[in-house]
């Protein structure tokens, strides 16, 4: 495409042109320039040939990136969806079934073995669902089609250092549409700076090892500033009136919970909230008409991981119906 630009100066007229744009390289030559920055980058280049054999664009993902449904759901909907009576049991049989390793795990990281259970039952029902997309072919579909080019071209060769660390061979690296992988769902960069080895056989496996999900899911929540003296937080009555500015989770809407009790704020089933000096933060997910929550600063932390309310209070919910037992 050509734009003119048309100026006059003293009289001149002088046409300016931008450059003719280059065209978007074919799919298969925009895989050839991957693979040039990627023995760039010091990947073997071995493994770079056995990485892209064969890999092709898949219209699957990016129709997934462009049409992700929109959320029409309540929050009391979306989390009978999400917590079933049915996950409940199995998380509840999976946590006693992987106690001692979870204690282990947690008491080192310093995190509640129940929120680690709850979030293995959300991100992927306990492993059943971790998506059967080839990773490198999502990553590389989703860098092409360009919308978040830089951001899934990053994860690229994110992707193909694990490989080249030996955590998982190439056709085993399987994930969602858009590269997350494993049981805990944790993009490429997320396993490079998070994912830990909790069977200690030298491998951070979040395909196939229980031990290493809990120890990489323990070490995500630990460095994102975890506290296991305390919970996420609790449901909550609200006054009849109360200013909405109050709701929120910047920093500057944090207040004790002796604060959140002088307005008028009050735990669902108790009279008081107990007596610690936290920092608290007032949410109402579905507005006016939803249900309240007072959350603590590891709610925060759920949202780091994921930065939707539905979800963190989805892990929330049923890490409580795990302590329930």
């Amino acid at each position: 495409m050509r734009i003119g630009l048309i100026g006059i100066i003293t009289g001149i007229v002088w046409t300016v042109s931008t450059p003719v744009m280059a065209e978007k390289p074919s799919f298969k030559g925009y895989v050839a320039s991957l693979k040039q920055e990627g023995i760039n980058k010091g990947i073997d280049i071995s493994l770079i040939d056995k990485a892209f054999n064969g890999i092709r664009h898949r219209e699957k993902a990016v129709k997934a990136d462009r049409n992700q449904p929109e959320m029409r759901l309540t929050l009391n909907e979306y989390i009978s969806l999400a917590v079933p009576d049915w996950k409940v049991k199995k998380a509840r049989r999976l946590y006693a079934e992987h106690y001692n390793g979870l204690k282990r795990i947690g008491d080192h990281y310093g995190v509640q073995p129940r929120f680690l259970v709850s979030l293995w039952g959300i991100e992927s029902n306990f492993g059943a669902l971790i998506g059967n997309y080839d990773v490198l072919e999502a990553l590389t579909t989703l860098a092409y089609d360009g919308r978040r080019e830089d951001f899934f071209r990053a994860e690229i060769f994110s992707a193909l250092t694990i490989l080249q660390q030996g955590h998982i061979d190439v056709r085993a690296m399987k994930g969602s549409w858009a590269g997350a992988m494993g049981q805990c769902q944790f993009l490429p960069s997320s396993f490079l700076s998070f994912a830990a080895d909790g069977n200690n056989d030298g491998k951070k496996d979040i395909w196939n090892s229980e031990l290493d999900v809990f120890a990489s899911s323990a070490n995500y929540l630990n460095n994102v500033g975890w506290d296991n003296n305390y919970t996420w937080g609790r449901k909550v009555t609200l006054p009849k009136k109360l200013d909405i500015n109050l709701l929120g989770l910047s920093e500057g809407k944090a207040r004790s919970l002796a604060e959140w009790q002088a307005i008028g704020i009050k735990p669902v089933n108790r009279k008081k909230f107990p007596n610690v000096d936290i920092n608290a933060w007032l949410i109402q997910p579905d507005h006016r008409n939803g249900q309240a929550y007072i959350v603590y600063g590891n709610y925060q932390s759920l949202m780091k991981w994921n930065r939707s309310h539905y979800f963190a209070l989805a892990v929330s919910h049923l890490a409580d119906k795990i302590k329930s037992i």
